[in-house]
């Protein structure tokens, strides 16, 4: 997987995860605290998930074959759509269910330092992993604001790993005052409401998790800033004189396809088409590196059937 992956903060967040499940189910163990439940197999999916990214990295480096002959690029993308699918089953579902069964029938926390302390610690073990999630997609962001990264980002893990963490977060600080207020009232209702909360959570974010997902599986386009230099690129101003109509698709985060019908002069020979189409390739790689798969068509620009709106655009 490649740097802009975020193999790091996917690894912070993996051991961060494990220690915190871990934690959060002896907690439970002694306290019997179903918000502690709740949050021990929200970790272990959490975990889980992030083996699932890394396995799906692992994955996308396999060699084209006959078979797949663009390559596996787009297993970290299904790998990313399972994760969603793990959160909403495994984290959201469970959480909602044992919420509602504590809710009806709650019971008081005994030995509440155990869940206390836990929560402390892996609030201070998120914030670490989230932190190392949030300097590594600093390196890939640019000017993108949080949202629009999200929304926008071509490789699946960082934003993965982000909604996370933001999830477990919000989900340590509910469980916190779930088991408060359930300790300052003596009534575990209040428990069963945070674990209500964290499932209610899960879901959200597995469902944005999945909608994102769904549409890097479907395939995008590159950005736009991407799609102006393959443009510029692409037109010499001498043989190759424009683009009839141009596509782009993402065939994996680090790999695009480019598909174009470029307009050549009606008089050039067959050997200055060639040399002009080769030239535009080595321009278009230069200007955007991710661009590996390139398919020019020359075809001679009709002005008349453009004039007149018939021509492809």
């Amino acid at each position: 997987m490649s740097a802009s992956g975020g193999t790091k903060a996917i690894v912070a967040a993996l051991v961060a995860n494990l220690s915190i499940a871990v934690a959060k189910f002896v907690a439970f163990l002694f306290s019997g605290s179903s918000s502690m439940l709740a949050e021990s197999v929200h970790s272990l999916a959490d975990s889980g998930n992030q083996g699932l990214l890394l396995l799906g990295g692992k994955k996308a480096q396999r060699e084209a074959t006959p078979q797949h002959p663009f390559g596996y690029g787009r297993e970290r993308y299904i790998y990313a759509f399972l994760v969603s699918i793990v959160l909403f089953s495994v984290g959201g579902m469970f959480a909602v269910y044992e919420g509602y069964e504590k809710i009806k029938h709650p019971h008081e926390i005994t030995a509440w330092y155990w869940p206390v302390g836990v929560l402390v610690f892996a609030i201070i073990a998120e914030i670490f992993s989230f932190r190392t999630a949030i300097k590594e997609s600093n390196q890939t962001r640019g000017d993108r604001s949080w949202t629009e990264f999200v929304r926008r980002s071509k490789a699946p893990e960082l934003p993965v790993v982000l909604l996370e963490d933001l999830g477990a977060l919000v989900g340590l600080i509910l469980a916190l005052g779930g088991v408060g207020l359930a300790l300052a009232t003596g009534n575990g209702v209040w428990d069963g409401i945070g674990t209500l909360c964290i499932g209610i959570l899960l879901i959200v974010i597995a469902i944005i998790l999945a909608a994102e997902t769904k549409s890097l599986l479907l395939g995008e386009s590159a950005g736009l800033e991407e799609v102006e230099k393959i443009k510029a690129a692409v037109v010499d101003g001498d043989t190759v004189t424009g683009i009839i109509h141009m596509r782009t698709l993402h065939l994996g985060p680090e790999e695009l396809l480019v598909a174009a019908k470029i307009a050549v002069q009606h008089d050039d020979t067959a050997v200055e088409i060639a040399n002009a189409i080769n030239a535009a390739e080595n321009r278009i790689r230069e200007a955007v590196p991710i661009a590996r798969v390139i398919y020019l068509e020359p075809d001679i620009f009709n002005a008349e059937a453009a004039a007149s709106g018939t021509a492809p655009v």
